[in-house]
């Protein structure tokens, strides 16, 4: 049996997780540990101030991985806290943000327009992004045990290229509204009406389910017999190939063909959409026609350009030369963010939507 020890070290200017490992018997383990002592003192001391062990695990590696460890974010103690916090309010947010924009859609007839509805689909989307990876990140900013079974990580990992790939869908289509409401507003009604608003719709959410598929499928048959520890705060794909025995590096690759091929045709759709918007408005006459045709679309350049600024960075420029936690802090944007960020977008530039919801807030306090 090979054992592998993991500590976590903290010093003054930082914290960081340290690997070393492996001892091929129970006997050894109790020396190993004395030996990752020496080593991170004598490694990190002229990094950390004062070098010390907060934790240790050991991990047997001859086995099939039935889990894995997420580092997520190594900070100190106060830190940790603090995060978790701050952390907590944005869940909280995005939450009663999205949760409320459902609502009134669904409440006030003049916001039940083809835009409010894929909006409302855009709002469903985020809470599931967010309610699967956010708690689990919450529950390790608070726990020394930071592992997730292999099918809790497959799940979240399955559920976060799901959630992408609509995402990127619906965003395209969403500039396609836009489009057909400034470019042929005379057809806007017969064109997107409710049937095809509902046909595209379940289009975006089939494909985002159907397309993961087989570059899943490869990861789920992958060995996983060694190092089982993820410099991540969430089951990422590249991350869970690299850990895999093997060299196989096609699922990877797949990975990559297919995020490249979405996230290029959903980005060329937006821009050609939005390169016939402009020139539509610019021959508009008059000034006040032009801020008022461009300014229905504001809230949804906003919110592309935050999704599509970093999910290009994340996964379609070079990461060789890319510290970790750079890579980390913009997942983290996509992750929790982005999804605060869209209810409030939408509602602060939209006098329907804030019309609505000083409707809504009279009642409740009313009715309190």
């Amino acid at each position: 049996m090979t054992v592998f020890v993991c500590a976590r070290v903290s010093g003054g200017e930082g914290t960081e997780i340290v690997a070393y490992g492996g001892w091929e018997s129970e006997k050894e383990t109790q020396q190993g540990r004395e030996d990752a002592v020496e080593l991170i003192n004598g490694i990190h001391v002229s990094s950390l101030n004062s070098a010390h062990i907060i934790g240790m695990r050991t991990y047997n590696f001859n086995s099939t991985a039935t889990e894995f460890v997420l580092l997520g974010f190594p900070l100190p103690w106060p830190w940790n806290f603090l995060f978790f916090l701050v952390l907590l309010g944005i869940f909280t947010l995005t939450l009663m943000g999205n949760l409320i924009l459902i609502s009134l859609v669904f409440t006030y007839p003049q916001l039940r327009t083809p835009m409010y509805f894929f909006l409302c689909n855009l709002s469903i989307l985020e809470i599931f992004l967010i309610a699967f990876i956010t708690p689990k990140m919450l529950e390790n900013l608070l726990s020394d045990d930071k592992t997730i079974s292999f099918w809790g990580c497959m799940t979240q990992c399955y559920f976060f290229f799901f959630l992408g790939t609509t995402e990127f869908t619906l965003i395209a289509i969403m500039s396609f509204d836009r489009y057909i409401a400034i470019c042929h507003p005379l057809h806007y009604a017969i064109i997107m009406n409710d049937y095809v608003c509902a046909l595209i719709a379940l289009v975006c959410w089939l494909g985002g389910i159907l397309l993961p598929l087989s570059a899943m499928t490869l990861l789920f048959k992958m060995p996983f017999c060694g190092p089982n520890i993820i410099d991540h705060f969430f089951c990422d794909y590249a991350p869970l190939v690299l850990l895999a025995c093997t060299e196989d590096t096609f699922p990877l690759t797949l990975q990559i063909i297919l995020a490249d091929i979405v996230e290029g045709i959903s980005l060329a759709f937006t821009l050609a959409s939005y390169l016939y918007i402009i020139t539509t408005i610019l021959r508009i006459p008059s000034t006040s026609g032009r801020q008022k045709a461009f300014s229905t679309c504001t809230s949804h350049i906003t919110v592309a350009s935050i999704f599509y600024g970093s999910t290009v960075f994340l996964y379609c420029l070079p990461t060789q030369r890319r510290s970790p936690n750079v890579q980390k802090a913009v997942a983290l944007l996509i992750v929790v963010v982005t999804p605060s960020l869209n209810p409030f977008i939408y509602s602060l530039r939209n006098e329907k939507v804030k019309n609505a919801l000083r409707d809504f807030v009279r009642k409740k306090v009313f009715l309190c």
